[in-house]
């Protein structure tokens, strides 16, 4: 009985192999040796959201996630470049006050640029704006500024200093290896919109 049984499970895989392409791996096929039948058990779909390998000219906005710590370029609603960042060293909640060391929230534009700023390249985010300023004023504080997009600290002394790959280290800007604030320099021209994301 178990020979006719071990013996029925093998012709009827023979027959199906003999019968059926089996070169295609996108499928998986499994034999139940129960009910001597092939089920065809299809893989999990990912969804993974690709970059643009080659991109040549200027982004449309730039968002940053700080929860994420990522800077993302956008062109036409399809994410172009992303970066791994380091913000203010409180990254939670907006920015308030000078000195807090957060990193503003919200919608503003990356207004002018220094090439030779303290740190490597430096782009500039247009915070705050009039009702942050205005509120800070009524609460009797400095709301701050000179919020930047740059790279890593020109002097090699402070630049050893810092731990970058999963450290907040800002005073609340948005930093970058330097490698990356090339690209972004190259991509993202004066005037572009930024947001700036919890």
């Amino acid at each position: 009985m178990r020979v006719n049984y071990f013996l029925g499970l093998v012709f009827g895989l023979m027959l199906f192999i003999s019968t059926h392409s089996v070169a295609d791996t996108s499928t998986l096929l499994l034999l139940d040796p129960v009910q001597t039948k092939i089920i065809q058990a299809k893989p999990a779909q990912k969804t993974i959201k690709k970059e643009v390998e080659e991109f040549d000219g200027f982004v449309d906005y730039v968002l940053v996630k700080k929860r994420e710590q990522k800077l993302y370029l956008y062109s036409e609603d399809q994410v172009v470049k992303s970066y791994k960042i380091a913000m203010g060293k409180q990254p939670k909640g907006q920015k308030l006050k000078e000195g807090d060391s957060r990193t503003p929230e919200g919608l503003y534009t990356l207004d002018w640029r220094n090439p030779n700023s303290k740190f490597f390249r430096s782009i500039h985010v247009s915070y705050p704006n009039v009702v942050q300023t205005r509120s800070a004023r009524e609460a009797g504080v400095d709301p701050g500024g000179e919020i930047m997009i740059h790279g890593q600290p020109n002097d090699w002394s402070e630049r050893i200093k810092l731990t970058f790959s999963y450290q907040n280290w800002t005073e609340g800007c948005i930093a970058l290896e330097n490698q990356d604030m090339i690209e972004v320099w190259d991509l993202v021209r004066d005037g572009t919109p930024i947001k700036i994301d919890p």
